[in-house]
């Protein structure tokens, strides 16, 4: 248990007026425990009261992991039969002493399965949505953080370069997706924190396009968008090639676009606002004729998730802070045709921002 998490957590809480904290297996529980636990059809909650008691419900089986980090005191276990599974819900609540207390879950992580049990051993507790909480928790990344994320950064960008040895053209979008998901683990990703988007030709255009049996011909534009994990933490990039000779109107987005990610990047800087750099991204994008093909956000945090507070788009009045970490990502989408999207990592430094990832910008030809 990391004790300064905790106090954090805590603090947190206090501003929200939550009497306790109930986390499942997730991002939150492995950033507060050290631990890794996967959601499965058995229940595992970590309660945490604002006094700092704690309770942790799991099944028997995962205690030897949790005991590295937990007394056993606060360690509730059950068996295989689900019969037992409510009385030690019930004798882990009556340990905290909930009562009528205010009860934050993260709305987006918490199933029905653990909310039913939470809910039956704790009648008068009230559950509320403490995303607010839970945002503000991880959003800043100390040293440590940061130094696991440029290492994530690296070895995303080595799987590419080991890709691009190999012969492009001839292969399917899959067939490049999978060589890269292997060069991924290869030069030491953990598990992807998302399968690689490659997209070429008019698939380009699709933001979120899924790689297809597609073959990879001379005259399109070939987009990369990949990341790695590294010890729990991730990159998330995107880079766009040329195969072969394209279109001159791909180089002219492409310029277009490689401006507005710089733009981007010259903008980030403490005290600013998250919506200030979408402004700036789409500016560069809006004056060049090309505003409404560029129809996304410009970027999202990252951290140990792929997509993490804080978003960057437009109307977003979060202040940025050293230790935040998001991507920069504009992007130009010519439906029918393709489309060119640059990303990068970002951190906030106490001066300014540094960019953790540095392959090159510019529209490159793959032949």
């Amino acid at each position: 248990m990391h004790s300064q998490r905790l106090k954090k957590l805590i603090d947190l809480m206090a501003s929200q007026n939550l009497d306790a904290i109930a986390l499942n297996p997730g991002y939150s529980m492995r950033y507060l425990t050290n631990l890794d636990f996967h959601l499965m059809e058995r229940p595992t909650v970590l309660f945490i009261k604002n006094d700092g008691k704690i309770a942790f419900i799991l099944p028997k089986l995962e205690s030897t992991r949790a005991e590295r980090s937990f007394s056993t005191n606060q360690l509730f276990t059950y068996g295989d039969n689900p019969a037992t599974w409510s009385d030690v819900f019930k004798t882990a609540v009556d340990h905290l002493r909930l009562g009528k207390s205010k009860v934050g879950v993260e709305s987006t992580g918490l199933r029905f399965l653990e909310f039913n049990f939470i809910k039956t051993s704790s009648p008068e507790s009230e559950i509320i949505s403490a995303n607010e909480v839970f945002a503000s928790f991880r959003v800043i990344k100390d040293q440590s953080e940061i130094l696991l994320m440029k290492k994530a950064a690296q070895i995303a960008q080595r799987a590419l370069l080991d890709t691009l040895q190999e012969p492009i053209i001839g292969k399917s979008e899959k067939e490049l997706a999978s060589l890269l998901t292997i060069n991924l683990l290869k030069n030491g990703s953990g598990e992807l924190p998302f399968l690689p988007i490659v997209a070429s030709g008019a698939n380009s255009a699709d933001p979120h396009a899924t790689p297809s049996e597609h073959i990879i011909q001379p005259g399109e534009l070939l987009l990369f968008d990949w990341g790695a994990n590294y010890e729990g933490y991730a990159s998330d990039i995107t880079r766009t090639f040329a195969v072969g000779d394209v279109d001159p109107i791909f180089y002219e987005i492409a310029n277009i676009v490689r401006r507005a990610n710089r733009k981007g990047l010259k903008s980030a800087m403490p005290g600013v606002t998250a919506g200030s750099i979408d402004d700036a991204t789409r500016e560069v994008i809006s004056q060049s004729g090309y505003g409404e093909y560029f129809f996304h956000r410009t970027g999202h945090g990252l951290g140990m998730e792929a997509h993490e507070t804080p978003y960057i788009f437009s109307e977003n009045s979060t202040i940025l802070e050293p230790g935040m970490v998001f991507t920069v990502e504009p992007g130009i989408y010519l439906s029918g045709k393709g489309g060119v999207r640059i990303e990068d990592d970002v951190v906030i430094t106490e001066n300014g921002a540094e960019s953790i990832t540095d392959l090159p910008r510019e529209l490159r030809t793959i032949r």
